[in-house]
């Protein structure tokens, strides 16, 4: 009697074994599509060493994009999630990168040398105006918006930077994705309660205040992550430039647009 129960025992142990294998297949599946995006031959060694400050597998990891998808990286700049989405979606995906241009004249060389010689065919380069846009109905499947939610707030006194309808860019991107389709955004940390207001001086917004926003045109919350978080930052100074310059607290959050 004894003997069976131990041969029942080390069954269902090994059953168990297998089970837990079998149904971790895919999540490392998944996991393996995102690092070796980021491993890819041929990334530069500027955004080789960006990777340990932004951990972009991690990132997009959150969103699930995979191969056939269509995504927006909007306010691109150089075209850095641009590239590393491009390996996600594949050949029969496509990203769609999206600069205005002010944002074209910022990154041009780096863009450009990005996508010399058809480089990444999968990548669409517009140069937009994101008041209208004229993005088709639920055409996409992802949108990215890193590190430039709070630019559409951002109110410029030397007029480099134009004015932005931030209802009208929210309910466009909104408008564009498939039912079910995602929104990333990362962005740098305000104090809670700041909302909007410290989008132009400090170039920080209220993570509270965009969940609102986007909340406002009907995306839910899917995913956040603490992944960025740099709790020391006191969020009381301009996040590009100067000693906070790869040092500031950032939030991290996915929205999903509800299924019909």
């Amino acid at each position: 009697m004894n003997g069976r129960k131990s041969r029942r025992l080390v069954w269902r142990t090994a059953s168990l074994a297998l089970y837990i294998c079998l149904c971790a297949v895919p999540q490392l599946k998944a996991a393996d599509l995102y690092d070796a995006a980021v491993a890819q031959h041929g990334r530069s060694a500027a955004d080789i060493k960006r990777d340990g400050l932004d951990h972009p597998a991690e990132i997009l990891r959150l969103t699930g994009i995979k191969p056939g998808m269509q995504v927006a990286d909007v306010l691109a700049g150089d075209g850095y999630y641009s590239e590393l989405s491009s390996y996600l979606v594949g050949p029969k995906g496509r990203v769609l990168s999206i600069n205005n241009a002010a944002f074209d004249g910022w990154s041009d060389g780096d863009r450009q040398a990005r996508l010399a010689g058809n480089r990444l065919p999968n990548v669409q380069h517009e140069t937009l105006d994101l008041n209208d846009m004229h993005l088709p109905a639920r055409s996409l499947d992802a949108v990215l918006l890193i590190k430039v939610y709070h630019d559409l707030y951002w109110v410029d006194a030397e007029g480099t930077w134009p004015k932005i309808d931030t209802n009208r860019v929210l309910a466009q991107l909104a408008a564009a994705l498939r039912p079910g389709g995602v929104l990333l955004i990362v962005d740098h940390s305000a104090k809670a309660g700041r909302g909007a207001a410290d989008a132009s001086a400090l170039h920080r917004i209220d993570e509270d205040y965009a969940i609102k926003d986007f909340e406002s045109h009907g995306l839910k919350v899917a995913v956040k992550s603490d992944l960025l978080r740099r709790p020391e930052d006191a969020r009381d100074r301009i996040s590009y430039k100067g000693p906070m310059l790869g040092k500031t607290d950032r939030f991290v959050v996915v929205f999903r647009k509800p299924l019909p």
